[in-house]
């Protein structure tokens, strides 16, 4: 199933219900069963799942959070003159968080009335809630800040790092947080006592990772094949070797997606192919033979049988994997 929307694609999502949604710089939601959702007054800017994971929260332009749903859309918070740059939710905790400027502003799905303003010396560039919801960390020039989400008055924990954070995910136990730099570095830390990971050699920017296998490994862009840290231990991946899955000397992996309990990882290439493979065998299978644009957003289901994404053009696409 291919689509053409004709707009830069934001993100790639797969619902709770296992249907694929996509966001897009035109400021409209699509959904794969063809319902369309005006969002935005302009383009949206970043997208994740609703913490109820029906439909997604979009952060525009227009500086308004929008929940948008196969039935409509609806107005969440709004910050007139401010672009919303990052959105994050937790299914655990019911919050959800937006970036704009240097300010991070936490809301919760099940309570209109709370709201918390957390404010940063530099723009806030990226967002991640910790596994339990409780926790929100924010990428910003010179490493990574962490709140309490609940919490009104309190002073962050300031992970230190130079250069310019720009995304941020934990490790599904909540032991390492990992950053992607404007520089083709990632680097991580371990939170109980600040340690850390320097993960270099990468040829290019690290846009996107993904923990997968319940936390044993992370797959990462940013090289010719997806690059898989092991993440077994107290350790980490802390003297240990990355391996590289589906080299291809001629393409970069711009997007990387993975299964959180299982072994599948999904690649969208810079040359605009997609391919999809399970760890335990390595063998590839190839979902879009078809060279195009540059993959700019991807998701996989979390059984691992669907594959959804997006280029910079606007092609998007669903696939099954083969079976067997």
């Amino acid at each position: 199933m291919t689509f053409d929307f004709d707009a830069y694609v934001t993100a790639a999502l797969f619902q709770k219900d296992g249907t694929a949604v996509f966001a897009l710089g035109d400021g409209t939601v699509r959904f794969e069963g063809g319902e369309t959702v005006s969002a935005h007054d302009g383009a949206a800017l970043a997208a994740c799942l609703h913490p109820s994971g029906e439909g997604v929260l979009t952060g525009g332009d227009d500086g308004r959070v929008v929940w948008s749903r196969r039935s409509g859309a609806q107005e969440l918070a709004a910050l007139p003159g401010k672009w919303i740059d990052a959105v994050a939710a937790s299914p655990e905790s019911k919050l959800f968080a937006f970036a704009a400027g240097r300010d991070l502003h936490v809301r919760d799905a099940a309570d209109p009335a709370f709201a918390r303003t957390f404010a940063h010396e530099r723009t806030a560039a990226g967002l991640a809630f910790d596994p339990k919801g409780r926790r929100i960390a924010v990428a910003t020039y010179g490493g990574a800040w962490l709140w309490y989400a609940r919490i009104a008055d309190q002073k962050p924990v300031v992970l230190k790092w130079a250069g310019s954070h720009v995304a941020v995910a934990w490790s599904p136990d909540g032991k390492f947080l990992m950053s992607s730099m404007q520089e083709n570095q990632l680097h991580g830390w371990r939170v109980a006592d600040d340690k850390n990971l320097r993960m270099g050699g990468y040829p290019a920017k690290v846009k996107s990772l993904a923990f997968l296998a319940k936390g044993q490994m992370m797959a990462t862009s940013g090289a010719n094949g997806v690059v898989v840290w092991p993440f077994a231990g107290a350790t980490g991946p802390m003297g240990k070797e990355a391996a590289e899955v589906g080299f291809d000397e001629t393409a970069l992996v711009a997007r990387v997606a993975a299964t959180s309990a299982g072994r599948m990882v999904a690649a969208g290439l810079e040359d605009g192919r997609v391919w999809a493979c399970d760890l335990a065998g390595q063998k590839i299978d190839m979902l879009k033979a078809e060279k195009g644009p540059p993959i700019v957003a991807l998701d996989i289901s979390p059984d691992g049988a669907r594959v959804a994404w997006g280029d910079e053009e606007g092609g998007a696409g669903v696939a099954a994997r083969p079976a067997g």
